[in-house]
């Protein structure tokens, strides 16, 4: 008998016979002798109307009741599940995020867990067999209000409430059957990861893929709690049907050179021209954009033949790149840049993989894979387990179907 967490998306739970359906995986488990706790989202859709309540009455809304509304989607989604489990004869009942408690800082709309008390849950799992049904996306702040974790946040939830049980695994049930190696809609050849690390998925989360949220797999790692992803609509439940495991890297017994390909449209490129090159500089541009809660990504310094001056070129996230400029603009007297140039029509291309760091060659591969189909390198980073590109935004498709190639990745 293992005890399990497990965790449903909205479209997993996007209507009542979804719902039905997610009881039914649920009593599968429980059947096979499992202690199980679920963790639901919001009903599909149902987030995104709350925000638009919000937003529609007041654009600069209180963010302590934002997060009331925007809340009562995972609330209604628990109950309903709750009442489905009963129907089908297992002991349920549904939790709120205040109720358990899962305890958060003060940071309203994307708050963080501070800790979870599973006392009683744990209590009701081994004297009854009660199947707790907790919401999402939700906790309490130390002031004793609801606080929400941010979109994605459920993931999350999820990961925190399997560290706090012990659990043996936390699954993840979304529309797709597992972690593949590049975007399946993009890379027809793009094949299922059987077993992935926490530092490769964090990278891809990172990095553009959209199957985990970031601060879940941060968590995992930082727990050790392994992770699988799978889908709610195959059959078979988890512990029969096996998804993409996120794991240890000791757990992996022969490991890829590189084991996927991240992409994200969400990026703008922010070029100042003729900086003065003298200590600081750095200091002085980004520090008003860290004011400005900006979050900058790639950065690339050229300094010019004189030793004068130099062009400092970085990117953030495209739904920022408007205040960003708003920002240097304003700064413009301090910095004494000669003009700022800005594109939003790039795309960030990265290669991921533990591999790299015992074989020499990959970058130089990824960069004559691009050159081979002429696709220009605009931005260079590097990590220990990731390389990324900056290219424009029309070879983006183009560029992970040379990459994932090129890496000998495409499905036999």
């Amino acid at each position: 008998m293992a005890r399990l967490v497990l965790k449903f998306g909205g479209t997993s739970v996007g209507d009542i016979e979804r719902i039905k359906n997610v009881a039914r995986k649920v009593k599968q488990e429980v059947d096979a002798g499992h202690q199980v706790a679920v963790v639901v989202s919001a009903m599909s859709g149902v987030t995104n109307q709350l925000v638009d309540y919000c937003r529609s009455i007041s654009k600069l809304h209180d963010a302590r009741e934002y997060d009331a509304v925007v809340a009562s989607g995972e609330q209604v989604t628990s109950g309903l599940l709750a009442i489905a489990l009963q129907d089908l004869g297992i002991p349920a009942r549904s939790w709120q995020g205040w109720q358990i408690p899962i305890i958060t800082d003060d940071t309203h709309a994307k708050a963080r867990i501070q800790r979870i008390d599973t006392t009683e849950v744990a209590k009701r799992m081994d004297e009854t067999g009660e199947v707790a049904v907790v919401a999402g996306f939700q906790g309490v702040s130390e002031r004793a209000r609801i606080a929400t974790l941010g979109r994605g946040g459920s993931d999350t939830s999820a990961v925190a409430l399997a560290a706090a049980l012990n659990a043996e695994r936390c699954d993840i049930y979304t529309d797709v059957d597992g972690v593949y190696t590049t975007d399946p809609r993009i890379v027809s050849k793009a094949r299922k990861i059987p077993r992935i690390t926490y530092e490769e998925m964090l990278e891809m989360a990172s990095q553009g893929a959209k199957v985990l949220q970031t601060r879940s797999v941060e968590m995992a790692m930082k727990h050790r709690v392994r992770v699988q992803v799978l889908s709610t609509f195959e059959q078979a439940p988890g512990s029969d049907y096996p998804g993409t495991l996120v794991v240890d890297e000791d757990e992996i017994v022969e490991q890829e050179l590189v084991s996927g390909i991240a992409y994200s449209r969400d990026e703008a490129k922010v070029t100042l021209v003729g900086v003065e090159d003298r200590p600081g500089v750095a200091a002085r541009i980004f520090g008003p954009l860290t004011d400005a809660a900006i979050n900058v990504d790639m950065i690339v310094q050229n300094v010019s033949e004189d030793g004068k001056t130099t062009d400092m070129t970085f990117t953030v996230g495209k739904a920022d790149l408007d205040r960003t400029v708003q920002v240097l603009e304003k700064a413009k007297g301090e910095l004494n840049f000669r003009r700022l140039i800005s594109d939003a029509n790039v795309s960030k291309v990265s290669v991921i993989g533990v591999g790299m760091r015992s074989h020499a060659g990959v970058a130089q591969r990824m960069f004559k894979a691009l050159a081979d189909r002429g696709i220009n390198i605009q931005v260079i980073s590097t990590s220990e387990i990731k390389v990324s590109v900056l290219v424009a935004e029309e070879y983006t498709e183009l560029a992970l179907r040379a990459l994932h190639t090129a890496y000998g990745l495409d499905a036999a």
